[in-house]
């Protein structure tokens, strides 16, 4: 009887796969899985790389009603003050509201006390925007009150002619 090589290595007993029977299979899986793992990652950066908008992840700027943004900082809009555009609520990880209105100048200070009365004076020298006539920064052991929903507030007063005063207000978490 004639043995073929297969048949001589068996009855030799090795075993031997018979030809053909490539387990590419499981090269197949080790290879494709950490691709598969990794393509969302993938997707997500090349959209964040080619997106033309300035917030790509979201959390653009969007249009709030003004006593929105100023409730948010523990604050009313002032007697006499009148909006100036539009009120912004901003927002990814962080929150940030903003306003910007006109109110007569000679009220800045009262409307400051009254809206937060554990506050320091506001500075008239060293404000972080340099038009700026009068700041206030705000945080927790600053005088903010405890039921604000804002971990800071920062208020910028530029007195213009005429006796109004032009007020950025925001407040934000950190």
């Amino acid at each position: 009887m004639r043995r073929t090589r297969n048949t001589a290595a068996r009855s030799a007993g090795g075993a031997q796969a018979s030809p053909g029977r490539t387990r590419w299979w499981l090269f197949a899986a080790l290879v494709s899985l950490p691709a598969l793992v990794l393509l969302p990652f993938l997707v997500a950066f090349v959209s964040i790389v080619l997106s033309d908008s300035e917030y790509p992840l979201g959390g653009g700027p969007e249009q709030v009603p003004c006593p929105e943004a100023l409730s948010f900082g523990g604050a009313a809009l002032p007697a006499g003050a009148a909006p100036v555009g539009e009120c912004t609520r901003q927002g990814w990880q962080d929150v940030h509201y903003g306003a910007v209105f006109r109110m007569p100048g000679a009220q800045v200070r009262g409307w400051l006390a009254h809206t937060y009365p554990d506050a320091p004076e506001p500075e008239t020298e060293f404000c972080a925007d340099d038009a700026a006539d009068l700041c206030l920064g705000l945080g927790y052991a600053q005088g903010l009150p405890d039921a604000v929903d804002a971990d800071a507030v920062q208020v910028s007063v530029v007195y213009e002619k005429g006796g109004t005063a032009l007020v950025r207000f925001s407040a934000f978490t950190v």
